[in-house]
């Protein structure tokens, strides 16, 4: 039997009662920040479902993960509490189950309108790590920077790249986006000029929530990887193209990532995304021990029909164009496999982290996840609408990141991941 919730909840919606995903919520301006989850137009406040009494298992019955004003607390108590959580989430919001559907008071207090409230950033980030894990991607950038002969450097076979982000920055949904400024590659024999940068882009991405972390000096089993993340959100890791060319030699990314960092505002769990499991493509490489074992039990973090896409909303205009459409499955590096790597040397997670998957691109240009991909370096201006064209960002210009699950009369999705570009300020 389908289960169905007693708040009424439209087939499109992307939060029905096989998702409910995680977010921190004020429902007033002066409100306390608290965590909730996303039911069709609405958003059940756990502080509510806890203060009832309602969550009553071994693990939350005792706990006031759910008085916080984030999700740390939670997200950290591991998979078990999670469960315990959903199944119990499940149950009051199922049509069957009168306890909450029948109590008129709880209910008003509990359910609040999604169109109400402001949504939070849903954990406080302490580290945010940003992988390089789709083979596309990586092959079309170094096929414009080095030339066919070494379009993937050799390392990238052999482990997951990343670099170290900048949590700091990091911001919510519908934050503006302020145009960085920078040093950019001088032309010929003058100097690097210094400005606004000129080649602002998106990265269509994902990104992982840690959950509980481990100690430092003792890795995460890869086999035990899944444990360790939460759930995933959208996420566009805003890119100065032109900053980071100059820059990036010999350390990687720093000013041309750090200004802005934008994540959807719900975090859909793995245990909502199971049904979604997809194989894992195959490696051109056999990956060292630590990764044994990954390609046999672990490949569902591949969602077949997970598929995210990019709108533009130029400057002065109302309607979006959709630029691209991509897929999860196209990352070559599973998430587990970035979470061990991350590790393998010591390095301790703690819950709340966030690891970026790193640009989305598929193997056909209309699915590549970035304007430095789509115009090639701005060398092929892409066409918006009847009249307009862009090579990279303009000010002004709206950029808007969905993504979602189909099953079976109903959607699992990650709602929206939208920023705005707006002047640079001096």
């Amino acid at each position: 039997m389908v289960l169905k919730s007693f708040v009424e909840v439209h087939p499109d919606s992307h939060f029905p009662i096989q998702n409910l995903p995680y977010g921190v919520f004020k429902p007033e301006p002066d409100s306390e920040p608290r965590p909730g989850v996303a039911i069709g137009d609405y958003v059940l406040d756990l502080s509510q479902i806890a203060s009832a009494g309602l969550f009553d298992g071994p693990f939350l019955k005792s706990s006031d993960c759910f008085n916080q004003a984030n999700l740390n607390k939670f997200v950290g108590l591991g998979r078990t509490a999670w469960k315990e959580a959903r199944t119990t989430l499940q149950k009051l919001l199922s049509a069957e189950e009168p306890t909450l559907r029948d109590n008129a008071s709880l209910r008003q207090k509990a359910l609040v309108p999604m169109d109400k409230v402001q949504m939070l950033l849903p954990v406080a980030i302490g580290d945010y790590t940003d992988f390089f894990a789709s083979k596309h991607h990586a092959k079309n950038c170094g096929l414009m920077f080095r030339g066919p002969e070494n379009a993937i450097n050799p390392n990238w076979f052999h482990i997951p790249i990343a670099y170290h982000g900048r949590a700091s920055s990091i911001v919510i949904s519908g934050t503006d986006i302020i145009r960085p400024r920078g040093q950019g590659h001088p032309a010929g024999n003058s100097q690097p000029y210094f400005g606004p940068s000129r080649k602002l882009d998106f990265e269509l991405e994902m990104a992982a929530v840690v959950g509980p972390g481990n100690e430092l000096g003792k890795p995460v089993d890869v086999n035990e990887a899944a444990d360790h993340i939460f759930g995933l959100v959208l996420m566009n890791d805003w890119s100065a193209r032109d900053i980071q060319a100059w820059e990036y030699v010999p350390l990687g990314p720093f000013l041309g990532k750090s200004f802005g960092t934008t994540v959807s505002p719900w975090i859909v769990t793995l245990d909502a995304l199971e049904t979604f499991a997809s194989d894992a493509p195959e490696q051109a490489l056999c990956p060292l021990i630590i990764f044994d074992c990954y390609i046999c039990h672990l490949t569902w973090f591949f969602l077949e029909y997970n598929k995210s896409h990019v709108s533009i909303i130029p400057t002065g205009q109302e309607d979006a164009s959709i630029v691209t459409k991509s897929n999860f499955k196209n990352l070559y590096w599973t998430i587990t496999q970035q979470l061990a790597h991350h590790t393998i040397n010591g390095c301790n997670l703690r819950p709340g982290d966030l690891l970026g998957t790193g640009t989305i691109s598929g193997p056909e240009p209309e699915s590549y996840g970035c304007l430095l991909e789509l115009t090639w370096n701005g060398k092929n201006p892409l066409s918006l609408g009847s009249s307009t064209t862009r090579t990279f960002l303009e000010d002004g210009d709206e950029v808007i990141f969905t993504g979602c699950c189909k099953g079976d009369g109903y959607n699992v999705g990650f709602g929206k991941c939208t920023g705005k570009i707006v002047p640079s300020r001096p």
